[in-house]
């Protein structure tokens, strides 16, 4: 099993959309580092759902990988926002998993806490810099952040 973070504005996509919804399709990535961590996402994988460019941004709840990486349609389509011209049905650029909702936490665990936490000096989300939308999460920094709740 593999544990991952994954970005959303709450304007665009909260946790609350997808309590509602239960499943949701992850699309639109369109970052080939974010693309390949979900290329190794499998069923069942653990998701620190994150809410990003908000007054408070932090985890806000966790949900699990619902499928297997496929190819996202948005690329295709000429109307969407994620159409890309280069990309073919026959060699696909990007690629989505379904999102199945778990819970939402108890509290926000804040980006600003997060950093306060020398556990958590290696987490990728924390680096200076780093702006993917999809990240991978070890199981000790996964164990240690629930346990901030």
């Amino acid at each position: 099993m593999n544990y991952w973070l994954m970005k959303t504005e709450p304007d665009e996509f909260s946790i609350d959309a997808l309590a509602k919804k239960k499943t949701e399709p992850w699309s639109g990535v369109r970052n080939y580092q974010a693309r390949n961590f979900i290329r190794e996402m499998r069923i069942g994988d653990g998701v620190l759902f994150y809410h990003s460019s908000c007054e408070i941004p932090g985890v806000v709840g966790i949900a699990e990988i619902a499928t297997e990486p496929r190819p996202d349609p948005t690329q295709f389509d000429a109307k969407s926002d994620y159409f890309d011209a280069k990309s073919t049905r026959a060699e696909p650029r990007w690629s989505l998993v379904d999102v199945r909702f778990k819970r939402k936490l108890k509290r926000t665990i804040t980006l600003t806490e997060l950093k306060t936490h020398s556990e958590l000096e290696d987490l990728a989300l924390i680096r200076p810099g780093n702006r993917l939308s999809v990240l991978p999460v070890s199981k000790t920094q996964w164990d240690f952040i629930l346990g901030l709740e």
